[in-house]
C-alpha cells in the first residue's frame, strides 16, 4: 500500500470559532481548550487576532508561552500593524505562524476593500515579505477564494509563495461552494500555479449551505493538505467545518481518502464537551460523532442488529472518540487527591490554590445533592468557580422564590459586588422573569435579552442544569453561563455572568474580519 500524506489539520476555535455570537472566551479559557487540542496532537492551533484587543494579545501571547507540541498561529490583516503585533505575541512560541489575509472576490474588492486588483495584489506580496521578517512560518489566505477570479487567483497564489508563504489557504468565506465545484477549483490550482510545489495548500469553508465538511474532504481528494476547522462546527454565522467530522471521515472511509491525520481522537468527545461548556453553545443530540444520540440505538431492528454484529449499524465505535473515557467516577467520599487526578486527567488547572479549594468545596456540596458526578458535572463546575473570578463579578449570594397558583411569582435576591452585599426583589410573569427583574431593578444594564436556554449536563433527575442567557448592548453580545442542581439559581448565575462580561470591555473584542 502506498504511503499516505499527511493532513495538517489547523484548530481555529479560539479565533474564528469565538467570532460566534456571545462565544467569547477569557485567556484562561483559551488556554483550557489549546492545552487539550496539544494533547489531542492537533497540528495548528489558530489561537486568536492578536491585533484585535489587548486580551486577544494576551491570549495568543499566553498560549504561545505555555502550549510546546503545537504551532500556534495569529491572524492579522495584510497590514504591518496587525502583522507586527501577531509576530510579538507570538515571539515566546516554540513554533510559531502569521497567517495574514486579504479579500481577492471582485465583491470584495470592490465594495469592502475598494481597492483595484493589482493595488490588492501589492498589499498581499507586502504583508508576507513583512511576515517573513518575523517569523519563518507565513500562511497567506485569499478571503473570499470560492468567489475569486480563477486568473487572479493563480497571479496571487504564485506572488505570495514567491514572496515566502509556506502554506496558501483558500476559504469559502461564506459557505457558497458546492463539493464538485470546490475540489475542481484546488485541482486547478495545483495543476497551474508554477510554483505550487513549494507550498501546502489549505481549506477553511464555513457552513452556510450546510457543505463545509464536504467541500473540505472534496478539496483533500483534490490535493489540499491542511484543512481549517474548529470543535463543534463552531464559528460565525453556520459556523465551520467541524474538525471531529472531518478527522474520523478520513478515519472511517481510508479507502476514500489518501492522507492520514496525527489526531488522537480518543479525546474527540471531552475537547467537544469543554468547548460546549465554555462558549455556552450547547451540542445538538443528534451531531455527529459528538451529539448525545450519535451511538444510540432505539429501533428494535437496529437494538437486534447491534446485539449480533456491532457493524450492522455503527461505522465507528464510541470508544474510539472518547464516549467511555467519561464515566462516572467520583461522589460524596471522594477526597482531595481523587479530585485532582480526575481534574488533571481533564487537563484543567487553577491559577491559585485558593481557586482549587473553592471548586474542590462546591464539588462536595454537589456531590451531597448528587448521588453520581460525571466529568461534564465536573467542567460545569470548575466555570461556574472561574466565573466568579471575573474582574467585578456580581456574585450570587442568595435567592428565594415564591411562586404558587392564581399570584405572581416573586423573587428576593441577594447579590454581592466587590465585597458588598445588595439586596432586592421583584416579580415576574415567572420565577425566571421575577429573578431577571430583581436582578435588573438592582443593575439597570438597559441590555437586552435574546437567548434563555436550559439544558442537562447529564441524565437523571437530579442532573445540574446549564443555563445560558445571551444579552445584546450597544452592537455587543455575550453569553453567560450558569450551572445548579436547581434551574433557578442557575438562571441567576447565567444572567449576573452575562452582565458581569457585558460590563468588563476587556472581555469583549471587535472581530475586524476574517477568513
Amino acid at each position: 500500500m502506498a504511503t499516505k500524506d499527511k493532513l495538517v489539520i489547523f484548530d481555529t476555535t479560539l479565533r474564528d470559532g469565538e467570532q460566534s455570537p456571545g462565544a467569547s472566551m477569557s485567556k484562561d479559557e483559551k488556554l483550557r481548550i489549546a492545552k487539550l487540542l496539544e494533547k489531542m496532537h492537533v497540528d495548528v492551533i489558530e489561537a486568536g487576532f492578536a491585533v484585535s484587543s489587548q486580551g486577544d494579545f494576551d491570549a495568543v501571547k499566553l498560549i504561545a508561552d505555555t502550549v510546546q507540541d503545537s504551532r500556534i498561529c495569529s491572524l492579522s490583516r495584510a497590514m504591518t500593524a496587525d502583522i507586527e503585533r501577531a509576530g510579538e505575541a507570538l515571539k515566546g512560541a516554540s513554533a510559531g505562524r502569521i497567517h495574514t489575509f486579504i479579500a481577492t472576490s471582485p465583491i470584495h474588492m470592490k465594495y469592502k476593500l475598494q481597492m483595484e486588483p493589482d493595488d490588492v495584489l501589492a498589499q498581499a506580496i507586502g504583508a508576507v515579505k513583512t511576515a517573513r521578517d518575523l517569523i519563518d512560518d507565513v500562511e497567506f489566505s485569499l478571503e473570499d477564494a470560492s468567489r475569486t477570479d480563477f486568473e487572479f487567483m493563480c497571479r496571487i497564489t504564485e506572488a505570495v509563495i514567491k514572496a515566502g508563504a509556506k502554506t496558501i489557504n483558500f476559504p469559502d468565506t461564506v459557505g457558497y461552494s458546492a463539493p464538485g465545484e470546490y475540489g475542481a477549483i484546488i485541482h486547478r490550482l495545483l495543476n497551474t500555479v508554477p510554483n505550487a510545489d513549494q507550498a501546502i495548500f489549505s481549506v477553511h469553508c464555513h457552513n452556510d449551505l450546510g457543505l463545509a465538511v464536504a467541500n473540505s474532504l472534496a478539496a483533500v481528494q483534490n490535493g489540499a493538505r491542511q484543512v481549517e476547522c474548529t470543535i463543534n462546527g463552531l464559528g460565525e454565522r453556520a459556523g465551520n467545518a467541524s474538525l471531529e467530522e472531518l478527522v474520523m471521515a478520513i478515519r472511517t472511509r481510508k479507502d476514500l481518502y489518501p492522507v492520514e491525520t496525527g489526531v488522537d481522537h480518543s479525546h474527540i468527545v471531552p475537547i467537544s464537551r469543554l468547548v460546549s461548556s465554555i462558549t455556552g453553545f450547547p451540542v445538538q443530540p443528534n451531531k455527529a460523532i459528538v451529539g448525545a444520540n450519535a451511538f444510540a440505538h432505539e429501533s428494535g431492528i437496529h437494538q437486534d442488529g447491534i446485539l449480533k454484529m456491532r457493524e450492522t449499524y455503527e461505522i465507528m465505535k464510541a470508544e474510539d472518540v472518547g464516549w467511555t473515557t467519561n464515566k462516572l467516577s467520583l461522589g460524596k467520599l471522594s477526597g482531595r487527591a481523587a479530585f485532582a487526578a480526575r481534574l488533571e486527567d481533564l487537563d484543567i488547572s487553577f491559577n491559585s490554590k485558593e481557586d482549587f479549594n473553592q471548586a474542590f468545596r462546591r464539588f462536595k456540596d454537589l456531590a451531597d445533592k448528587k448521588r453520581e458526578i460525571f466529568d461534564e458535572d465536573l467542567q460545569a463546575l470548575v466555570s461556574d468557580v472561574q466565573m466568579g473570578t471575573e474582574e467585578d463579578a456580581l456574585l450570587l449570594v442568595d435567592l428565594e422564590v415564591l411562586s404558587k397558583s392564581g399570584q405572581l411569582p416573586h423573587a428576593k435576591i441577594v447579590i454581592r459586588y466587590q465585597g458588598q452585599d445588595h439586596e432586592v426583589e421583584s416579580t415576574g410573569d415567572g420565577a425566571v422573569d421575577a429573578i431577571f427583574n430583581a436582578i435588573e431593578k438592582l443593575i439597570k444594564s438597559e441590555t437586552e435579552l435574546q437567548v434563555y436556554s436550559v439544558n442537562a449536563v447529564t441524565q437523571g433527575t437530579d442532573s445540574q442544569g446549564e443555563v445560558t442567557v445571551r444579552l445584546a448592548k450597544d452592537g455587543r453580545i455575550i453569553n453567560g453561563q450558569g450551572a445548579d442542581t436547581d434551574i433557578l439559581f442557575a438562571s441567576a448565575k447565567a444572567y449576573l455572568h452575562a452582565l458581569t462580561l457585558i460590563r468588563n470591555p476587556g472581555r469583549l473584542h471587535p472581530q475586524l474580519g476574517g477568513v
